[in-house]
């Protein structure tokens, strides 16, 4: 490769690296796997080594990824929380001890090291002052990090006061459990086609949240790795230090080997790999690092990486199987999702047997056939992928795989609308939407039944009291009574919400069945221009498209939803039992306000935006309402 080539390849990677470093650090919504990353890095640091001239400040080999996310305040690091150097062979090893063995022999110290996990999570800093805990950061881009003290404060394994009084802030890495991210992702189901991609991913996500009550809701745990600053005591080594952290009441990494020669670091390297799927946790690596903290002074650090350590990167493990089947699985928004039935097989430690394959777009790019040979690995160490055909070994046997054109639940029409990658139920009676679907409908912008929260609708469900929507309108008072302790006042007003609910005007109707593309405002002006819910149920989609705030996109959708034998169903039943379908009287109407155009904004003295909202609507017909 000349350098007129060189050049070209690297503006390439830097380009491709620095979006999937928005996309990991900054979104946490990585789109390749962590070994693609860090190929994709391996080739641009070897291209720089051979074209040094093309070496850039702004390089990804130059500096931390990330950056400070909009809503956090900033922490500038006392220490910076730099990045480490990454090596994928034991040769690298040894060309790292190499490199430290004549830089000790200058300074006339000696070379041992410590072997650690390098644990899949979020790095952090701690900061304590006379022994209570003060201030917590991200790592940000190494220098400016993000004040999440507030979110650390409810990882129960952060002590909030040591064990003495001293001034010291340590460096660790926040993470989740196998166990509990497994957990985790079974009860977020199949949302919305997604799951977490990965636990390091759950962890950044949760940790960066604005609002601190979520992230104490994850199960977030942290283990300790470095001292970046200390008052008042000095150390001679690392391992001393990581045994003192322990005592003060730290959460420290547990598996810190101490090596004396290179060769016992490799051993321990070969180790950890060889036990990492008994570990509780996910690791990405292990980490090489310097003992003598003396020597690691004289070593320093370039401005991305330290001299005195380097990650030891594990190859993801791959494995040959059969695709025996493919069968699809409905979220509680309605999204249809593809699951690979595979052959067993044993994967870095697991049984894998299913995977998720995504969606359409995933099996047509993988050009996956059922009865196809396979490869798949974990990705992150947690979830199962498929990589991968092994077209070589397709016998002709092999079928062809579509997505369902009807619910696999509730058979109702499955769509997959412009511009998505998702196939989606559109049944509203769907039992596989109907937790989110009953929550829409009693929402404040839908029917507004106060009281009737996500809880409490989940708890109604789980006892068989609601199976459809209408079915809210059959509850009775005992039943409700008896989700609480000494329930009856809440089940009276309850009961009192859902009876007033019956008398909401018509677009309140609309906006609660959910219908694709209608809001609030389409709503309203549907309901006025259709007057009922039959004269809806029987409009064409020409007449529909011409509506004000009605396209022919959201014409087309609601055409669709009320041709659904769900549909025609609910809204029989939400008749018989007495709940409003017909656009209410205009109270009355001031022509003298007639063609204007009202602005609300700001906030009201004597009404809520929307008290006044529903005020100044009252009055218009033909004038324009807009509230900011």
């Amino acid at each position: 490769m000349n350098l007129s080539q060189a050049k070209k390849r690297v503006k390439e990677l830097r380009d491709t690296i620095e979006y999937h470093n928005k996309k990991y650090y900054d979104e946490d919504a990585p789109e390749i796997s962590d070994f693609e990353y860090d190929m994709l890095n391996n080739e641009l640091k070897n291209l720089e080594k051979e074209f040094p001239e093309l070496i850039t400040k702004t390089s990804n080999t130059q500096k931390v990824g990330g950056s400070v996310k909009k809503g956090f305040e900033e922490v500038v690091h006392e220490v910076p929380l730099l990045s480490l150097q990454d090596v994928f062979s034991f040769e690298e090893v040894y060309e790292f001890d190499k490199r430290i063995k004549k830089l000790s022999e200058e300074f006339n110290k000696e070379t041992t090291y410590v072997v650690e996990t390098k644990i899949d999570g979020l790095s952090a800093s701690l900061k304590y002052v006379n022994g209570e805990f003060v201030q917590g950061a991200t790592r940000g881009n190494g220098q400016i990090g993000e004040d999440v003290t507030l979110n650390l404060a409810t990882i129960k394994t952060i002590p909030k006061k040591l064990k003495e009084p001293l001034n010291i802030t340590v460096r660790g890495e926040v993470f989740i459990g196998k166990q509990e991210f497994e957990k985790m992702n079974e009860e977020i189901g199949y949302e919305d086609g997604n799951l977490f991609a990965n636990a390091r991913n759950a962890a950044a996500g949760s940790l960066r949240q604005l609002d601190s009550t979520i992230t104490a809701k994850r199960p977030l745990d942290i283990y300790i790795f470095n001292v970046q600053k200390i008052e008042g005591l000095t150390f001679n080594s690392h391992y001393e230090e990581l045994e003192y952290l322990e005592k003060l009441g730290f959460n420290v990494n547990p598996i810190r080997i101490p090596c004396k020669t290179i060769e016992e670091a490799i051993s321990a390297i070969r180790k950890i790999g060889e036990d990492r799927e008994s570990l509780s946790f996910g690791i990405d690596g292990a980490v090489i690092k310097v003992d003598n903290l003396s020597l690691r002074e004289d070593l320093g650090a370039t401005s991305k990486t330290p001299r005195w350590a380097v990650a030891y990167k594990y190859p993801p493990e791959r494995k040959e199987t059969i695709l025996k089947d493919i069968i699809c699985q409905v979220g509680r928004t309605g999204a249809i999702t593809p699951m690979a039935i595979l052959e067993p097989v044993k994967v870095a430690g697991s049984t894998i047997s299913k995977t998720t394959l995504h969606n359409e777009d995933f099996i047509k790019e993988k050009d996956l056939k059922i009865g196809d040979t396979v490869i798949i690995q974990k990705a992150g160490d947690v979830i199962p992928e498929v990589v991968e055909v092994i077209k070589e070994k397709r016998t002709g046997k092999e079928k062809e795989f579509s997505m369902p054109k009807v619910c696999p639940v509730c058979g109702a029409e499955a769509v997959r609308e412009e511009g998505e990658a998702v196939i989606r139920c559109t049944g509203i009676e769907c039992p596989a939407k109907l937790l989110r679907n009953i929550i829409h409908f009693v929402s404040k912008e839908g029917m507004d039944i106060d009281g009737l929260g996500g809880s409490i609708v989940e708890q109604l469900i789980e006892k068989g009291l609601i199976k459809n929507i209408a079915d809210i309108y059959t509850l009775k008072l005992e039943d409700i009574a008896s989700l609480k302790k000494n329930g009856k006042k809440f089940a009276q007003n309850l009961i009192d919400a859902i009876e007033n609910s019956k008398q909401n005007d018509l677009y309140k109707l609309i906006t609660a069945l959910g219908i694709r593309h209608v809001g609030t405002k389409s709503a309203k002006t549907i309901a006025k221009h259709c007057k009922s819910i039959d004269k809806l149920m029987n409009t064409e989609v020409e007449e529909l498209s011409i509506i004000q705030d009605v396209g022919e996109i959201t014409a087309k959708s609601i055409y669709d939803f009320f041709k659904q034998e769900q549909t025609i169903d609910l809204i029989e039943k939400l008749k018989q039992a007495g709940v409003n379908t017909k656009e209410q009287e205009e109270s009355s109407v001031d022509e003298r306000f007639k063609g204007m155009t009202f602005v609300l904004t700001g906030t009201l003295k004597n009404y809520s935006r929307e008290e006044a909202s529903k005020i100044i609507e009252s009055h218009l017909r033909k004038s324009v309402f807009i509230s900011i």
